[in-house]
């Protein structure tokens, strides 16, 4: 398609990202994309399309090179996000979630704690980001997760729910509150959990409408023990931490809901180029033609949209909230949008899991909702113009 080819052609990528991106885009299109609808229907987690990507040191990415990773820029790890969440949505959040688990660490952690614990993302281990909570889902300084120290340990005690890949992470980037701090907001504090941890259960994993493949466990502590050398800062800095690495989580999701709404608008134009009514095909009406056009144009804003979000983290900014929530919230609207225009353009088929758009269509809606609904994004963007 003209359009995007242009679009493409002026992210200028270097040799070694289109060398990484040839490679992502064939291991999505000959491994990944067949296993999606197995897993989709069976539920079961993607270790195949994990593997895959494994072997192709993806992790390695976004991990600097002194922990063993081979750093790439942050428009390229949203590349391949897109591509990876084309083929398989449940595959690219797995994917994507190590990101989100690992930035924060990457960032802020100490020296010891990066040479300790990220060579094992990079060699591929599998991350988890712990935040929500049953009475803490948008509002996060409702958790109730308590850390209070022992001696060289700290335990934790509490639960989470709704987490990514939580029953089978390595690595759980987990928020909860400082004991014998009171301010509900200077309590947070974040630590990396690791796996096999004695006092950390998987209560239940969750039956979701889309992303079947991608695990959502609830998680309990009871008197879980976690060596002090695993908090992340200070006792209270946990709300700055989760802050901070929203600003790169929150365009990571946006390239995951690009990856779904690419593939529901390939789906679309493909079917009505096929596909034939009253001797015409669906794509030689005039309205379809307005509904293609429309959605082309959204489409290729949204995509450069978040390009410069990834120019402004690239830059080295950290000030960039704002044009993070507008990715996101733009994005996955359009990712529901053009999965639900995906699916009455197959008619019938479109409502059978014959056809792919109707996995589409599940796995969309959930980008509306995660990593802050769309209402608290509306939200942080609205109020950013009042006049003080």
């Amino acid at each position: 398609m003209k359009l995007f080819e242009q679009l493409e052609r002026a992210r200028r990528w270097g040799e070694d990202e289109r060398s990484v991106l040839e490679q992502a885009r064939r291991v999505a299109s000959e491994v990944i994309a067949p296993n999606a609808e197995r897993y989709d229907r069976s539920g079961e987690f993607p270790w195949d399309n994990v593997e895959a990507l494994n072997a192709l040191g993806l992790n390695a990415v976004f991990v600097p090179e002194a922990y063993g990773g081979a750093p790439l820029s942050y428009a390229l790890y949203l590349e391949c996000v897109k591509i990876v969440s084309a083929a398989c949505a449940s595959t690219g959040i797995v994917y994507a979630t190590n990101f989100h688990a690992s930035k924060p660490l990457i960032d802020l952690g100490s020296e010891e704690q990066k040479r300790r614990l990220l060579p094992r993302i990079a060699e591929g281990g599998l991350g988890a980001l712990a935040i929500t909570e049953e009475s803490a889902g948008s509002d996060a300084t409702g958790m109730k997760t308590r850390f209070t120290a022992d001696g060289d340990e700290i335990v934790v005690d509490g639960a989470k729910q709704f987490i990514t890949s939580g029953d089978v992470a390595d690595l759980i980037l987990l928020f909860g509150k400082w004991s014998g701090i009171d301010d509900p907001r200077g309590a947070i504090s974040a630590l990396m959990l690791e796996k096999g941890t004695p006092g950390m259960s998987v209560v239940r994993l969750e039956e979701k409408m889309g992303h079947r493949a991608s695990s959502t466990a609830a998680l309990a502590f009871d008197g879980c023990r976690v060596p002090r050398a695993n908090l992340l800062g200070e006792p209270g800095s946990g709300l700055a931490t989760l802050l901070a690495s929203l600003n790169k989580s929150r365009p990571s999701t946006a390239a995951h809901a690009l990856g779904i709404a690419r593939a529901a608008f390939e789906d679309m134009v493909a079917y009505a180029n096929q596909r034939e009514q009253s001797g015409r095909r669906v794509i030689d009406f005039q309205g379809n033609q307005f509904t293609l056009a429309d959605l082309a144009g959204e489409l290729a804003l949204a995509e450069r949209w978040l390009d410069y979000v990834a120019e402004l983290a690239d830059a080295g900014g950290e000030d960039f909230g704002l044009e993070a929530s507008l990715a996101k919230l733009r994005a996955s609207d359009l990712a529901m949008r053009m999965a639900t225009e995906a699916v009455q353009f197959h008619g019938g088929y479109g409502y059978c899991s014959d056809f792919r758009v109707e996995r589409l269509m599940r796995d969309a809606k959930v980008t509306q909702i995660w990593e802050g609904t769309n209402q608290v994004h509306r939200q942080l963007i609205g109020r950013s113009f009042r006049r003080r």
